[in-house]
């Protein structure tokens, strides 16, 4: 079985009196994307800053690479590359000389490295032009390349795509699957944007007010498990709706001539098959994958912020 490369085990943090981060506890393994997902104020910043050591843990542990971030700072924080907020850059310098100032700072990074991190994300042709004239994404993509130099195992982006235009959020997109998938990265993102994350992750950890309330898979594929939101139109009305309800005690509700209600994908054809059987005629039927927003919407509630 994998290792992973960074576990959090029942992290918390108290400031004053307030508890911010409640018992937190997941892993993140090689190759994946695993995405932080939580309305503003939930607690996304405050965990990434005590995963790379930026604030102090109350209680709890962070290991990277099996490393306590606590206790062998030093040994554990070499393992990552990290973004936190916006990426900062010297406007004057061109993105190379960036790079190679950075590089200046950690024993090892060859000359080499400095080109096959810029091919990653694909700056080649602006490398060498200042990074005053850089477009936003430009600039998130370099502060991707400096992350990345020491060549770290994980690789933790708070809010990559803050600011962008859409053209400049699927390019962030494309190099974080690409990096995940061809250097065996584990990335971690963090973000308030469900659309980007479901296209983006393979997992997503769902977080309100300091507490993890959901881990979901990202599948591309519908599942015969997953659960469909069905929308059907029959006559009669009322005995359609109480022969589904005695299948299983599903919930049914009616919006004026139509019944709605949630079941597996795999109980659609029994629940279709025991109508006709029933002498219930059926007008319309349609299955609507439950996507990232309902399931967000769903575990979060309307006012997430407490």
């Amino acid at each position: 079985m994998t290792k992973p490369a960074m576990q959090l085990t029942d992290l918390n943090k108290t400031i004053g009196k307030k508890q911010i981060i409640k018992d937190l506890s997941f892993s993140i393994y090689p190759g994946e994307v695993f995405g932080f997902l939580g309305p503003n104020g939930a607690g996304k910043t405050t965990t990434i800053r005590m995963m790379v050591g930026l604030m102090k843990i109350t209680s709890g542990e962070v290991l990277i690479q099996g490393k306590s971030i606590r206790t062998n700072f030093k040994e554990a924080i070499k393992e990552v590359g990290a973004i936190v907020e916006n990426p900062e850059m010297y406007p004057f310098m061109s993105g190379w000389k960036n790079l190679v100032h950075y590089a200046r700072m950690i024993p090892g990074i060859s000359e080499d490295r400095i080109k096959e991190v810029i091919r990653l994300v694909g700056l080649e042709k602006v490398i060498k032009e200042k990074v005053g004239r850089y477009s936003l994404g430009m600039r998130q993509r370099l502060g991707i390349a400096q992350a990345l130099l020491h060549n770290p195992s994980i690789l933790i982006l708070d809010e990559p795509t803050n600011g962008l235009d859409p053209s400049g959020i699927k390019e962030i997109r494309h190099y974080i699957r690409k990096l995940a998938e061809e250097e065996n990265v584990a990335v971690i993102v963090s973000s308030h944007l469900l659309a980007e994350m479901e296209l983006m992750c393979d997992r997503i950890g769902i977080i309100k007010n300091g507490e993890l309330i959901s881990i979901n898979e990202v599948d591309e594929e519908s599942d015969q498990q997953e659960m469909q939101e069905v929308h059907l139109v029959a006559e009669p009305l009322e005995n359609a709706k109480e022969i589904i309800e005695s299948e299983q005690d599903i919930e049914v509700r009616v919006d004026k001539d139509m019944l709605i209600f949630s079941v597996n994908r795999a109980q659609i054809p029994a629940i279709i098959k025991r109508l006709a059987t029933e002498e219930v005629d059926i007008f319309y039927v349609q299955a609507h994958r439950t996507n990232l927003e309902d399931k967000f919407m769903a575990l979060i509630g309307e006012n997430a912020i407490e």
